[in-house]
């Protein structure tokens, strides 16, 4: 009786044999998972920005001895001309990136519906964004060079060569000029994005609202908008992100000349060009920051905005049921 005991009482496995074994395979796996992205986002990502932090409290260059100087180069960010007016200068491409948003809202508005040649419109409009940005540089620089393609355009439509601007030298017009390039480009990309998330909308919603007399407008106020407040969030996000941190228009375009210099030309510049390495971390953290900053403003703001979106949801929900059940019962009597 004592040995069928031992015999049916379990063997515990060693270390060895449970790695072996599926359950520990499966384990491993998942650490592996886990453990391997960690460790690149570590090394690739926390690390770096951990020693450009440090660098910014430093008067240093790429090789030679670094010197304390505390929150000195933060202030200085503030101070030199070029640095502060790089940052105003981000004011012209958050203009021109609401412009952009406002466009592609309403241009997916429509295109969400049938509309005959949508498709090929929407090729049209999202191609630009797979050009590569120096690339699209090239382009636009001789797009924009006196005498070439936008002007000699304008010619045909009746303009005066001599009285037209240039594009890229009178700095009344210039920053206008790099901003537009940048709509035309991320134009489709946003474009896209709202159109998905518009068609992704029920259309008995749709329905409802036309029962309860709604016309177009509030059904895109009251349905198409509190649909798709992620998605507006989402392009909301990319395109203040975009517009501190746009590069290729001004230093492909016009090499940051004539008062097109953005805050990232102004900061390569003094990276590499003046190996002021201290001052150009600064800027860093301060655009960081910056960015931390207006994500955070803008989720407040649609909080606000969308504050009473979900309880609408739920109400139109009841009254979309009870309108349909009145449709039903209209198609029944006829």
């Amino acid at each position: 009786m004592a040995a069928k005991t031992l015999a049916a009482k379990p063997q515990k496995r060693t270390f060895g044999q449970w790695a072996r074994s599926r359950d520990g395979q499966k384990v491993f796996v998942m650490v592996a998972f886990m453990v391997i992205p960690l460790l690149l986002l570590f090394t690739f990502t926390y690390l770096p920005f951990a020693e450009m932090v440090g660098f910014s409290f430093y008067d240093m260059k790429y090789v030679g001895e670094r010197r304390f100087i505390g929150f000195k180069n933060y202030l200085r960010v503030f101070k030199r001309d070029d640095c502060f007016g790089a940052l105003k200068l981000s004011l012209y491409y958050m203009g021109g990136s609401i412009v952009q948003l406002a466009l592609a809202l309403y241009l997916a508005t429509i295109l969400s519906f049938k509309v005959r040649g949508g498709s090929l419109f929407k090729g049209f409009m999202f191609f630009p964004y797979l050009i590569n940005g120096i690339a699209m540089g090239f382009m636009f620089k001789f797009f924009y060079t006196r005498g070439f393609v936008f002007d000699t355009v304008l010619q045909w439509c009746g303009f005066d060569l001599e009285n037209l601007p240039y594009w890229l030298r009178d700095q009344s017009i210039n920053n206008v000029s790099l901003v537009a390039t940048s709509v035309w480009r991320y134009f489709g990309q946003n474009m896209v994005l709202f159109i998905g998330a518009i068609m992704s909308v029920d259309s008995e919603l749709y329905e409802a609202a036309m029962l309860d007399g709604a016309n177009k407008f509030q059904q895109f106020k009251y349905i198409i908008l509190p649909s798709i407040k992620t998605i507006i969030m989402l392009n909301v996000i990319l395109s203040i992100t975009g517009s501190l941190s746009a590069f290729e228009p001004s230093y492909v375009i016009s090499s940051g000349a004539n008062g097109t210099a953005t805050y990232f030309v102004v900061m390569h510049e003094i990276a590499h060009t003046q190996q002021k390495v201290g001052l150009a971390s600064a800027m860093a953290v301060i655009l960081l920051c910056l960015i931390f900053i207006a994500t955070i403003l803008q989720k407040l703001f649609f909080k606000y905005v969308f504050k009473n979106a979900e309880d609408e949801d739920l109400n139109a929900t009841a009254r979309r049921d009870k309108k349909l059940a009145k449709l039903a019962a209209r198609k029944a009597g006829k």
